[in-house]
């Protein structure tokens, strides 16, 4: 299968098209710049040139390939409604190249977007008050093509996808961690995240390419729960540092920013069990805390970088997270909220 990709030179994405190569598939993958077209050719890939607002370049990349796989979010983030008109407007530009041919169209998402408190499964839909929810109408226009002759599936990653040079959630909790010399949680630490390992779930794309059924929502969730004060104490027992419990206005303190405080005190479990089941996906590589055990989580690069991206401010085109303002159940449309943050970002963000 000829593949069209995006987002493949970001944190996930190489690893994704190393799989689909070794798979025997070819790949090409939408490139913005010239640093990102030489990182695709390095891993074997084809650059296409183009962005997320090149509408034209995404249909042309789509109509010349097999299936389609994407994985680049990019947008404003102090902006949830431009991040969901513009991961629409990619995601039907890309569905339209498709309509009628059986083709595969596998979008991404995040299984933030399910409702928190509960373990939910891939049949739950998404709920719009979560605090993901700019994902949904990605995987509203993504499903819709399968009633137009595409083989559409959305794959809704776990928030923290861990493996080497992960720069997502889990090392911020690090880099504050070592600032402090104290490990945190926010109240009593039981609340619950799902995880995946950066390889398994580039299986997970691969397979969802090859035989996902038309319509499919799936989990890529090596992990469906685990607790933040397990995740917290991993961090304390390398670091040699004393674990705390901390309220949510402290976290925000000792993260550096609201945005990751809010993000910590989530409780979202959710089950992967049809997903493997559909598509015999058997997760296989470390767990969290194993990856936190053996990794590079705790090198001086991990944490130079993990400081360069959560708390330094705007640099490289990522921005500073504690600009974002994420929609709150009930508040008003983004257009009436005050935003610290104007810039451009690409897909370097951790999934939500």
């Amino acid at each position: 299968m000829h593949v069209f990709v995006t987002g493949g030179t970001g944190q996930t994405g190489p690893t994704v098209v190393a799989e689909l190569l070794a798979a025997g598939h070819t790949v090409t993958g939408l490139a913005r710049s010239d640093a990102a077209a030489a990182r695709l050719e390095a891993l074997g890939a084809a650059p296409h040139r183009g962005g997320l607002d090149g509408l034209d370049a995404l249909n042309h990349g789509a109509e010349a390939a097999d299936g389609v796989l994407h994985m680049a979010y990019g947008g404003d983030f102090a902006d949830p409604d431009d991040l969901a008109r513009r991961d629409r407007a990619a995601i039907e530009a890309l569905g339209r190249a498709l309509v009628g041919t059986g083709k595969p169209l596998v979008s991404t998402s995040g299984t933030l977007v399910t409702t928190a408190g509960r373990v939910s499964t891939e049949q739950d839909a998404p709920d719009p008050d979560s605090v993901a929810a700019f994902r949904v109408h990605g995987e509203r226009a993504c499903l819709g093509f399968a009633d137009h002759g595409v083989r559409a599936c959305v794959v809704r990653l776990a928030p923290t996808v861990h493996g080497p040079g992960d720069h997502g959630f889990i090392p911020a909790l690090i880099a504050a961690a070592r600032r402090a010399g104290v490990s945190a949680y926010i109240g009593d630490g039981a609340n619950r995240w799902p995880a995946v390992h950066r390889s398994d779930a580039a299986v997970l794309f691969r397979l969802a390419l090859e035989k996902a059924p038309a319509g499919s929502v799936l989990h890529g969730a090596g992990e469906s729960a685990v607790t933040i004060r397990s995740v917290a104490e991993q961090i304390a027992r390398t670091l040699d540092v004393p674990t705390t419990s901390l309220t949510p206005d402290q976290a925000a303190e000792h993260l550096g920013n609201p945005f990751l405080a809010r993000f910590f005190a989530l409780d979202v479990p959710v089950s992967s069990e049809r997903t493997r089941v559909l598509l015999g996906w058997a997760p296989r590589h470390p767990t969290l805390l194993e990856d936190l055990d053996t990794g590079d989580y705790f090198t001086p690069r991990a944490g130079d970088r993990a400081e360069e991206i959560w708390l330094t401010g705007p640099r490289h085109g990522t921005i500073h997270p504690s600009t974002v303002s994420l929609p709150q159940p009930g508040s008003p449309p983004a257009a009436n909220r005050t935003h610290a943050s104007r810039s451009r970002v690409s897909s370097r963000r951790p999934n939500a």
